[in-house]
């Protein structure tokens, strides 16, 4: 990184290159990258664009609503949008465990319910959730929560799994000491094989990290674990809100119970080099789109991206 990406918001941003999930490369441009959190989303003024840097902007969940906006006022620069997807959330302030999980329909419930029974009944030991908030508590969430992560497929395929440098755990111990950290493991006996990771920003929770063993994926113990999770985050009474934070998901769909249309935005300089950058990126996507879509009408989209996850 040179000195023109010191800045406070510059960095050099390893644009993926993606299909089905997997990584196929990386195309590097220096940004100014702007991250919209959930009060930022919701609130009506649009959010001012600081300087851009050397390539120009990464606009990170953007309300949809203010694209034409944008739009109008960048005229000359390349504006990409890199995805759609709704901003899922859970409005928590005021509210109930009860509350929300009566927002789930009953068959829903049903389902929910008898995974938990299920999972009960085919593990040794019995289950066990335990709740990790103080910075003791957060020192032993992660000696037992790292190397569960670095088997997930979160981690193999995605390089999203929970972070486990040195740095990565003092910063996690010194939100603890602050009261701004919420985690929690679901334990089969006394092995742990799911876990959650909630940073605290101004009340809110952050859908930071959920993963589980994959030698338990088809009991779903992170479905498992989030509900009793819940539970535990409306009793303290504290929450405004719960962020399922970027990108859309089944279980994002499932347990939030709001929205707000979103988009990832990329706004280059009108160079030759960035418009080559997405011609080979909307080259890509527009190929994974045709295979989703084929994927679809034959009926194997679930299968393949089982496949992927292996």
């Amino acid at each position: 990184m040179d000195g023109r990406d010191e800045e406070k918001g510059c960095e050099s941003v390893a644009l993926r290159i993606d299909v089905g999930g997997r990584t196929l490369g990386h195309l590097r441009r220096r940004l100014r990258v702007m991250p919209h959190d959930l009060d930022a989303v919701l609130a009506e003024a649009p959010a001012a664009m600081p300087p851009a840097a050397h390539d120009g902007w990464l606009l990170r969940s953007l309300p949809a609503a203010r694209l034409p906006e944008l739009g109008a006022g960048l005229d000359g620069w390349l504006v990409a949008v890199r995805q759609h997807y709704p901003r899922h959330y859970i409005a928590m302030e005021g509210r109930s465990f009860d509350g929300w999980w009566q927002g789930f329909s009953s068959k829903t419930r049903s389902t929910l319910s008898r995974k938990a029974r299920r999972l009960a009944e085919q593990v040794e030991g019995g289950l066990t959730v335990r709740a990790y908030r103080s910075a003791d508590e957060i020192r032993a969430f992660m000696a037992l929560a790292v190397p569960l992560s670095e088997r997930t497929y979160q981690a193999r395929l995605m390089q999203a799994g929970l972070p486990t440098g040195d740095a990565d755990v003092a910063a996690a111990v010194a939100a603890a000491e602050a009261d701004d950290v919420r985690a929690f493991l679901l334990f089969a006996g006394e092995r742990a094989i799911a876990y959650l990771y909630l940073p605290v920003e101004r009340d809110i929770l952050v859908y930071a990290h959920l993963g589980y063993d994959p030698d338990f994926a088809e009991l779903s113990p992170g479905t498992v674990l989030h509900v009793e999770a819940m539970r535990a985050l409306f009793a303290e009474g504290r929450f405004r809100a719960f962020d399922f934070t970027e990108g859309d998901g089944a279980h994002k769909a499932q347990f939030g119970r709001d929205s707000i249309a979103c988009a990832d935005v990329l706004v280059l300089r009108p160079t030759l080099r960035n418009r080559a950058a997405l011609v080979a990126m909307r080259g890509v996507d527009a190929a994974a789109a045709r295979g989703k879509a084929w994927l679809d009408r034959l009926g194997l989209r679930a299968r393949a991206k089982a496949l992927l996850r292996r």
